[in-house]
């Protein structure tokens, strides 16, 4: 069966599911309980906050529901003018209501329920919401099921919001685009600082946590689109390794480096949004099955006894980032963990064959996508021919260049050949070696340079990042706020830091990860979140 054709799942709730709630209630529980004069506060709430105010009546899925509808309304195309949001689910109020009666009857599925969700808008729901991709090619893409990955949340109690607005066609269509921009959606902006950008693909998704219209959203991610949109909005993300969440009904471009994961404003929510939307798909080629509990791996104290990699030469391409990164340095130590310099012998040598990768993979994967929908193309080459049509609507920036160069790869001997060179170089000679060789748990880096001026000219002004080996490998990195960095007289900008590691390494980075924020609580929500 093909990896994009469509299926239903009958699955229930499970071990996995219980332990994290029983988690939300333990951390709850250690938390200092608020006096009668005390009111909850929605704004930039945590999920574990606000499923202890479900479960203590103080607030209802609808009343949360109708919350981030209204921040929505106020913030998306007027107000702060983010731009985050591309359609909202007509059906999110009833969803609600009927997640409310089931906590009536004492039936709560697991810590997202009554949760919204806000997806990335290349992920395929059955509810009457477009999967545009952020482009008028598939305004009128109307799928016939969910996602395998969006099942597994709504199985778990989560109500889909809406879908994000993103770089369109997950920034692969251009070689000078502008993250964030889709002729659906427009130009979205950083909350921090509205004339920066968002970076990376999953730009509205992050905008939307980091912004408060939204507690959790799904991002996606070929290489850097999870993790850079995610450290420039100062919130979380998990980039999972390669086949932990099925990639059944997402947009592609790679399947050999795409992946959905999770955003969240707290290492704790990624990781209860990680549960959740974890599964094995028997129809993903590189689905596999884990009964790994990742909540149960939020320990303060994960810290304790870990040696830790840092990778020198994935810095150096912003001075002030790398002066934030280093002071964290002592924080880490102070938690128990051990600090090793360390250096991938492999780093820059496999850009090249992923970009040929990405490029064959992205015509194949295209077509596939294409034969699951209803759409009037049958391949790339319509695709590039329905631009030129709509060329004043959907080129009135940047052209198409990254399409026409997938069109033209045919030399299916060059694509096996550098896709076997990639994943060696990334993976067992890059990754993996400095592990062994240094004998560590994982490996860090500053996750990218603070958000650029928005450029619609020149296009996007990326320096760096620590994306492309995890990326290229298929393995997991985390990326969490690592403080503010100050450009002259404008606004304090997030930067984040990565942990990312061997593949299937997701529970020692959540500990690590997890232990660096409760230690350190950077983040500090955008000011229009706390003066609205």
């Amino acid at each position: 069966m093909p990896l994009y054709e469509k299926h239903k799942n009958n699955k229930g709730f499970g071990m996995r599911q219980l332990v994290a709630f029983l988690f939300i209630l333990t951390l709850s529980a250690c938390q200092t309980q608020p006096t009668e004069q005390d009111k909850f506060s929605w704004q930039d709430a945590s999920v574990i906050e606000l499923q202890n105010a479900m479960t203590n009546g103080d607030l209802s899925a609808e009343q949360l529901t109708q919350y981030y509808l209204q921040r929505i309304n106020t913030h998306n195309r007027q107000g702060a003018n983010l731009r985050a949001v591309n359609s909202v689910n007509g059906n999110a109020l009833t969803d609600a209501r009927r997640l409310d009666a089931e906590r009536e009857q004492g039936e709560i599925r697991g810590p997202l329920h009554g949760i919204p969700v806000i997806l990335k808008d290349n992920i395929d729901t059955a509810d009457g919401m477009a999967n545009t991709g952020g482009s008028l090619l598939f305004a009128e893409n109307y799928p016939e099921d969910d996602a395998f990955l969006v099942e597994q949340l709504r199985d778990a109690g989560a109500i889909i919001l809406g879908k994000a607005n993103l770089s369109e066609w997950a920034n692969f269509r251009s070689t000078r685009s502008s993250s964030g921009w889709s002729a659906i959606g427009g130009q979205a902006v950083n909350p921090y600082d509205t004339t920066r950008s968002t970076c990376g693909s999953s730009a509205g998704s992050a905008t939307a946590v980091a912004a408060d219209l939204v507690a959790l959203a799904v991002g996606t991610e070929t290489d850097g689109s999870l993790t850079c949109p995610a450290a420039v909005n100062g919130i979380v993300t998990i980039k999972p390794t390669l086949g932990l969440i099925s990639r059944d009904g997402i947009i592609p471009i790679s399947h050999s480096q795409d992946t959905a994961g999770p955003m969240a404003r707290s290492v704790a929510g990624a990781t209860l949004m990680l549960d959740a939307m974890q599964a094995y798909d028997p129809d993903d080629p590189a689905g596999y099955r884990t009964e790994t509990n990742f909540a149960s791996h939020l320990k303060a104290d994960g810290l304790e006894g870990k040696r830790i990699g840092v990778v020198r030469n994935l810095m150096g391409y912003n001075e002030l980032l790398d002066q934030q990164f280093e002071r964290q340095l002592s924080v880490l130590k102070a938690q128990g963990a051990e600090i090793v310099d360390v250096e991938m012998a492999t780093y820059g040598e496999y850009g090249g064959d992923e970009f040929t990768v990405l490029l064959y993979e992205f015509k194949q994967d295209m077509a596939a996508y294409l034969d699951s929908t209803n759409l009037p193309y049958d391949n790339l080459g319509d695709m590039i021919a329905a631009n030129n049509d709509l060329s004043e609507q959907e080129l009135p920036l940047f052209g198409q260049e990254l399409f026409e160069m997938a069109e033209a790869q045919d030399d299916e001997a060059a694509y096996q050949k550098a896709l076997a060179k990639s994943k060696k170089l990334a993976g067992k000679e890059g990754i993996d070696a400095m592990l062994q060789e240094n004998n560590i748990d994982l490996l860090i880096a500053p996750t990218t340079s603070p958000a650029w001026k928005i450029d619609h000219v020149l296009g996007d002004n990326y320096s760096g990042s620590a994306s492309s080996p995890a990326a290229v490998a298929g393995y997991p990195h985390i990326s969490v706020p690592m403080g503010y960095i100050q450009i002259g007289g404008e606004p304090a900008l997030p930067v984040g830091i990565s942990f990312f590691g061997a593949a299937r390494s997701e529970a020692t980075l959540i500990e690590a990860a997890f232990a660096y924020e409760q230690a350190t609580k950077h983040r500090k929500p955008p000011s229009l979140v706390v003066t609205d």
